[in-house]
Formats: structure tokens, sequence, C-alpha cells
């Protein structure tokens, strides 16, 4: 690996040494609410020890603006609000929008654990919608492109504690892989430290419940043959 990782490394020591591993981390467990409502759909590029590499070939997310706040819980609740009532038809066209799955945080982590972070909530536009896709005052649309992720899996409510934890272990896992220097290079400069937590489950479901570390980054044309 590269000196841009170094400061992810950095970021995370704290958590490192104060909270220990959420069990049950690692990939391969399909979320049973996407059988139920619409998820944005990718297909498995390639796995490792605790990892997966995901290839999302277009996808559309209402995203809230920045939230300064020194928990990712606080923050999601906070925007959950917002988005919700984007969803029941506060929007440009009066629409209402079919819920779906995941939640996700883009989190900007802050350079202290007692500073604010910063969040961006989102919700997946369904497929139906996107075309035409309603626009709001308060929140934007942002469209991914080809966009590459990589996933770590986790289990049980999300804790503000255990967000870090999990993205240093996915950090520990796709280094020194072949997806290395694809990841070093989207995660360089003033991205080095961001990543995004997908929460797939009602706050009323208690059983099952599946939770995901992303890193977005992208991949040269061609170069996903010699990786695979």
């Amino acid at each position: 690996m590269g000196v841009a990782f170094e400061p992810f490394k950095l970021c995370f020591l704290v958590s490192a040494f104060l909270f220990r591993p959420v069990a049950g981390g690692g990939v391969g467990l399909f979320p049973a609410q996407c059988e139920r409502i619409e998820c944005p759909s990718y297909d498995v590029v390639g796995s490792g020890d605790g990892f997966e590499i995901r290839r999302y070939n277009s996808s559309m997310w209402i995203s809230t603006q920045p939230i300064e706040d020194i928990s990712l819980v606080h923050a999601g609740n906070v925007a959950f609000y917002q988005l919700f009532d984007y969803i029941q038809g506060k929007n440009s066209n009066h629409e209402k929008i079919e819920m779906t799955a995941p939640v996700i945080i883009e989190v900007k982590p802050s350079d202290g654990p007692f500073c604010a972070s910063s969040f961006v909530v989102s919700f997946f536009v369904p497929k139906a919608n996107q075309p035409t896709a309603p626009s709001s005052e308060t929140l934007w649309l942002q469209k991914w492109g080809l966009t590459y992720v990589a996933v770590r899996q986790f289990s049980g409510f999300v804790k503000d504690e255990d967000v870090g934890v999990e993205a240093a272990a996915l950090y520990a896992s796709v280094a020194g892989t072949v997806w290395s220097d694809a990841i070093e290079r989207s995660h360089s400069g003033d991205n080095a430290t961001h990543y995004i937590v997908a929460q797939y489950n009602s706050p009323f479901e208690f059983k099952n419940r599946v939770n995901e570390i992303w890193f977005r980054f992208d991949l040269e044309e061609g170069a996903i043959a010699s990786v695979v």
C-alpha cells in the first residue's frame, strides 16, 4: 500500500484501541429487506477475507445537505424525517414514492473523536421514478454512474462506536489485495477517510439486521479483467 491510505489508518486508531470489533463482520448475507422492497442492483465481481467487491451499474439517490454532528446515529435520525417527507409527497411533483433500501450515510470523519463529522444521508430512488425524479428545495439528487464498492457487513443496530471499527476492519481486509491500488487512488487527498454506512432494516426489525460499510472507488475500463 502507498501513503494515501495512511490518514485512513490514523483516523481509526482511536476506535481500534477503545472498542472491540463487532461480532459477525464479513460478507455474504443477502439483505432480506431487498426481497420485499427495491434495492439498487449490483454484480459481485470479487471477494476476499471479510469483504466483497460490487459493481453498481447505475443508481440515483435523493440526499440531504451535509449535516455536521458528533453522532452518526443522531444525524441519521434527523435526516430520515427530511427524506421521509420527500417520499411522502413533499417534493416538486407532490408525488408519493415507494420506500427503498438501503439508507446510506456518507461519512467524512472529523480529525478527533469529539469533533463534529460531516454526514450526507440518502434514500435510493426507485428505478421507475428515476427518469422524472422530483426535486426538492432542501434535498438534492445525485446520480451514480458505473461505481465499484468494497463492502463489509455487520449485524445489529448501528452504534456510533461501531462504525469506525468496522471501517478500519474493511480497510485492513482490502489492504494488499488486487483491489487496493484502485481503492487507494480513489481515497486520496480530501477523500482519504470517507466511507459509507448502509442500513437495510426498519428500526422496528430486531432480528437478522444487516448493515454494511462501503468504500466507493473507480476502476479503469478493462482493468477488471486483470483482477478477477
